[in-house]
């Protein structure tokens, strides 16, 4: 799912900002080459209301350099932003139009209640599920001032930003769930959650992080309500964790793998190229195999 598309042709590069740092990455032929930059504090502020980029050339000039390892010729890039600058909904509906501009219209007004900014203001993509009499929709809410931050640091860098996706759903391109499966992308200062059933998302959630290193049973502690909130909501039970982003499954296997009974995985098991983790890679490597 994209914020904002303006080719029909994928393109070969993704670039994922963090808090932190900065991931690239470049498809060529199933090969993947990747490139990453970190961030120093301060410099990137994702939330939702407010400007996320405290000092833009620092991140423009991470773009750069991160892209230059990576980008060759091409100019078209799927940027990767930042869960906590987004909002993701996952809504319900008896029915829908089928015409694009009434379908938008219906879930803006489903919207408008449940965010902490003016929908009017904000661009929304959406997803559309049919099955069973039922619709079921995924939407993406940004503030248009944040959207046009991101891009602007990717167009002043030389790069076309066709595509926008936030972090999960771009890790979501990585998985592979025939059973219920929780996906936990831990970052700088929060940590997001989804579930997912085959091919469909089920529960997604941004949680705050407390300040300080990450600690495991605190980890297992905070994703525990959203485990049992589905578990009596679908009366499915999650069978496996994959953790990614400032997670790893051997540190934080053991503590949740008690609090749920799940087993606990890396995301992206690659083991990563140069300065680059592997657990960083999930939003990068799901964006260029969706």
């Amino acid at each position: 799912m994209a914020m904002k598309s303006q080719s029909n042709a994928r393109p070969h590069l993704a670039c994922e900002l963090g808090a932190d740092y900065v991931v690239a990455a470049r498809s060529d032929r199933g090969a993947i080459s990747v490139s990453g930059q970190e961030l120093a504090p301060g410099i990137l502020l994702p939330n939702l209301t407010a400007a996320n980029l405290g000092d833009f050339a620092a991140v423009r000039n991470a773009v750069e350099t991160a892209m230059a390892g990576v980008a060759e010729r091409s100019r078209d890039v799927i940027a990767i932003v930042p869960d906590s600058a987004v909002r993701v909904t996952l809504l319900d509906f008896d029915a829908l139009p089928e015409k694009r501009q009434e379908a938008e219209s219906m879930v803006r007004f489903r919207l408008k209640k449940s965010l902490p900014f003016d929908v009017e203001q904000a661009a929304v993509s959406y997803d559309v599920r049919r099955q069973n009499g039922s619709v079921k929709v995924v939407a993406v809410v940004v503030l248009r001032s944040i959207l046009e931050e991101y891009e602007s640091v990717f167009l002043d860098a030389g790069f076309n930003p066709g595509i926008v996706l936030p972090s999960m759903l771009s890790a979501l391109g990585c998985v592979q769930a025939d059973e219920p499966t929780m996906v936990i992308k831990v970052d700088q200062g929060a940590t997001t959650i989804s579930i997912v059933n085959g091919n469909q998302l089920l529960l997604m959630r941004t949680l705050e992080n407390a300040p300080g290193a990450l600690v495991a049973t605190q980890l297992a502690e905070d994703i525990y309500p959203s485990l049992v909130f589905f578990e009596d909501n679908y009366f499915l039970q999650v069978r496996n964790i994959l953790v990614s982003g400032r997670a790893v499954a051997e540190a934080v296997g053991p503590a949740l793998e008690a609090q749920t009974g799940a087993k606990v995985s890396d995301l992206s098991p690659e083991n990563g190229t140069g300065d680059v983790p592997g657990a960083l890679l999930a939003g990068v490597m799901g964006a260029l195999k969706s």
